[in-house]
């Protein structure tokens, strides 16, 4: 780089870093400079500050973009005042309910702060067991889409479409893979910084914790684990869940995580704490976020609570198409329970008024109704290659339990398969059944042949029993909540435990 270009990025990164400042209120400057300190101190001295590479999860949410916005602001403040500054790695963790709207997002965010082109950051996707340069329309991979698929319609069918089970579990069982493949890529890092709120972390270490005991793993305090050790803990947990999840004979090869390596670092990289800094309620940074950041609260990626996954639109399309086909409600019905859970959790989370307002809004027309309808009907072809039909055959889960409830599926969506009902149960048990059968089973749960066999073995998920983890996964979740439903049986209202985001 010639001298009169370095001069030339130098301003431009003396622009970006004013300009950053200027939304930033009296409380947040502050933050900043003990951030900035810390930073130092953890470096071993702002002579070493140059050597430092710093770590940071960015979901493409709300929450973690300013996270990286603070960083950064960091980064450069460092550069004007020092020889050199600390670098920066910046990882997203790709899933299916990262739409392309959360990936213009991150680039919005990437552009404002001048990261592309700047050699001390570095911007990341983990995709499954690849790491890549970030692009803006770089595509989810094939393995990963169809493990995404995978985990969604095992988890979907052992519990008849608990929310959480199928859209969320595996997902943030993952996330030690995430961390560890990001932290070790290239020539490593010194320190990971979360994204999250103190609320969500404190939350996520406590659901991680019990899981862990409960599994005769020996987790002393959250907070006093090492990064290897907390990879370690949750990667733990995560064996157990699949192998529940797939069965033994099921598992995929690749799944587990692969012991990683720290190039040129003597040790595993160290959590940095930063949650204490930074304010997490959304209005007080909003000019940040959509002024200068570029962010946009898209339709499909902002769902209730999350402004980063698409997954809780399906989540509450999902209890429509129950309360429509497997109840015998309205569609309109199942919407308007999910939407008292999710009202509840964005108060709880204190998100914005004008957002949970905006959230709500968007169903409380009937044809904002039918919009939001086929808005999930097309995000779920596009994400995990599912139409209508195969939801509605998860919800009633019909092929676990030996098939128990196949008759009952068939008998309200598809009489005309009562009479081949026993053909169904011989292919679903590893007999010879027409060939024609087969295809319909198929066609009509979006799963194979073997994958469906698989189901007919298994037991359905018994959310009452301590010894499934899958079940102890879900008593432990925060994000669940008791909404008033009609008992099916009796008509009578009753409360239903129900989870989501």
């Amino acid at each position: 780089m010639s001298s009169i270009h370095e001069q030339a990025m130098k301003y431009v990164y003396q622009q970006v870093l004013q300009r950053l400042l200027s939304y930033f209120n009296r409380a947040e400057r502050t933050a900043l400079q003990l951030l900035i300190q810390r930073l130092i101190v953890a470096a071993g001295g702002i002579e070493r500050i140059g050597d430092y590479r710093v770590l940071v999860a960015f979901s493409g949410g709300k929450d973690s973009a300013y996270t990286v916005a603070l960083l950064r602001a960091a980064q450069l403040s460092i550069a004007g005042r020092a020889p050199a500054t600390f670098n920066l790695r910046v990882a997203n963790m790709r899933h299916a309910g990262m739409t392309s709207a959360v990936m213009d997002n991150i680039h919005r965010c990437y552009s404002a702060l001048f990261l592309h082109d700047d050699p001390r950051v570095q911007l990341l996707v983990v995709d499954q067991q690849y790491v890549q340069t970030f692009e803006q329309d770089l595509p989810f991979s094939s393995p990963g889409r169809e493990q995404n698929r995978s985990d969604m319609l095992l988890g979907g069918h052992l519990t008849a479409g608990d929310a959480r089970t199928t859209f969320c579990n595996a997902c943030y069982l993952s996330m030690a893979e995430f961390l560890g493949r990001a932290a070790s890529w290239g020539e490593g890092v010194d320190a990971v910084v979360s994204g999250d709120s103190l609320k969500e972390q404190k939350q996520y270490a406590a659901w991680i914790t019990r899981l862990a005991r409960h599994n005769g793993q020996t987790v002393s305090q959250w907070h006093k684990l090492g990064f290897r050790t907390a990879l370690n803990t949750i990667d733990g947990i995560g064996q157990i869940y699949y192998r529940e999840l797939y069965g033994e004979e099921s598992m995929p090869a690749d799944f587990m995580l692969r012991p990683l390596g720290y190039p040129g670092k003597p040790t595993a990289p160290a959590f940095l704490p930063v949650a204490d800094l930074i304010g997490f309620r959304t209005d007080e940074h909003w000019a940040l976020l959509t002024d200068f950041l570029g962010f946009r609260f898209d339709d499909l990626a902002f769902s209730f609570s999350e402004s980063d996954c698409a997954n809780p639109l399906l989540m509450a399309h999902m209890r429509g198409l129950r309360a429509q086909f497997v109840q015998g409600r309205e569609y309109a019905d199942g919407i308007a329970e999910y939407l008292e859970l999710a009202a509840a959790m964005m108060r709880r989370k204190r998100m914005p008024t004008r957002l949970i307002h905006q959230a709500l809004a968007a169903y409380d027309q009937a044809d904002k109704l039918e919009e939001r309808r086929a808005l999930a009907a097309g995000y779920a072809q596009e994400a995990f290659g599912l139409n209508e039909t195969q939801l509605v055959c998860l919800l009633f889960a019909p092929f676990v339990d030996a098939g128990a409830q196949l008759e009952a599926f068939l008998r309200c969506c598809h009489p005309g398969m009562l009479v081949a009902s026993a053909d169904l149960h011989r292919a679903l048990s590893g007999q010879p059944a027409p060939d024609q059968v087969v295809q319909w089973l198929v066609d009509v749960s979006g799963l194979s042949l073997k994958g469906l066999q698989n189901l007919y073995v298994r037991p359905r998920v018994d959310f009452n029993d301590d010894s499934s983890i899958i079940a102890r996964v879900r008593a432990s979740d925060p994000d669940k909540g008791r909404v008033m439903t009609v008992d099916q049986r009796t008509g009578e209202a009753v409360a239903e435990l129900i989870s989501g985001r």
